[in-house]
């Protein structure tokens, strides 16, 4: 029998870390349509009561966490919220993260701490406390959201490019560490994608911020940026029992970006 692709992930519970913007948000909204409950974390109240009013609005399932994914107690509660109000974590996603610019002998010792933290140490502790109650549903799969940064770079990004590569090896020790216990893990890595962040940094360069964002874009082969829908398409793949074959794999996802030479 084929499968409903419209409902994917019916019975399913997913988490997804930064879901109150972005890539998170497209992915949690994505997952939801499929029928996943998803339970939406972010540090952001508002973004997530409002991500989480509108799944529920169309008749599906979410509920909102607020904390840091840096704090175990935070990343805990994730986890025992899914389990209290849907039974457990079938898909995790990692997907949030920050960016702080600056060079190494001026950058601060707490901005370094804020990124990789965020970035690196809380795709550890939300795997930590979710991949038991995988494990007890009988597997299931985690999809990290690194960046093309971690293959190449650019200047003034020396936290954010080291957090990024560290997700890449953890995706793959993860991906050996529990096939045995079915659970895939892999990562993706997007080139530029409009959403808040990129928005932010686009308005600490000179000039209008729109200008910049599509100057940004044409350096793409394909000439603009990416669509966080365009990213979630390939997350929820991941996630899908399409993907039965895929683990340990780094996603790149960057319109051609990285394929290019300076030549």
């Amino acid at each position: 029998m084929t499968q409903d692709r419209n409902q994917r992930f019916g019975g399913k519970v997913a988490i997804v870390t930064g879901a109150g913007m972005g890539i998170g948000e497209a992915v949690a909204r994505r997952l939801a349509s499929e029928g996943a409950a998803v339970v939406i974390v972010d540090f952001d109240e508002d973004a997530a009561k409002k991500v989480t009013a509108d799944i529920d609005a169309l008749g599906q399932k979410a509920v909102a966490v607020i904390g840091s994914v840096s704090v175990a107690s935070d990343a805990r509660r994730a986890t025992k919220m899914a389990e209290e109000e849907f039974g457990g974590v079938d898909y995790l996603v990692n997907n949030a993260g920050v960016v702080i610019y600056g060079e190494v002998p001026e950058f601060k010792e707490e901005d370094w701490d804020t990124v990789v933290d965020t970035n690196l140490k809380g795709q550890y502790l939300m795997s930590k406390y979710a991949i038991p109650s995988m494990r007890s549903r009988g597997g299931g799969a985690i999809v990290n959201l690194a960046s093309v940064q971690a293959l190449i770079s650019q200047r003034e990004v020396a936290a954010y490019a080291a957090s990024k590569g560290g997700i890449v090896s953890l995706t793959k020790t993860l991906a050996l560490d529990h096939a045995k216990d079915n659970i895939r893990v892999n990562s993706v890595l997007p080139g530029s994608v409009r959403t808040p962040m990129l928005r932010h940094a686009a308005e600490l360069a000179p000039g209008d911020p729109e200008a910049t964002v599509a100057q940004w874009g044409r350096l793409h082969p394909r000439g603009t940026v990416i669509e966080p829908d365009e990213i979630a398409n390939v997350v929820v793949f991941l996630l899908s029992d399409e993907a039965s074959a895929v683990t340990g794999a780094p996603y790149i996802v960057d319109a051609g970006l990285s394929a290019q030479s300076a030549f």
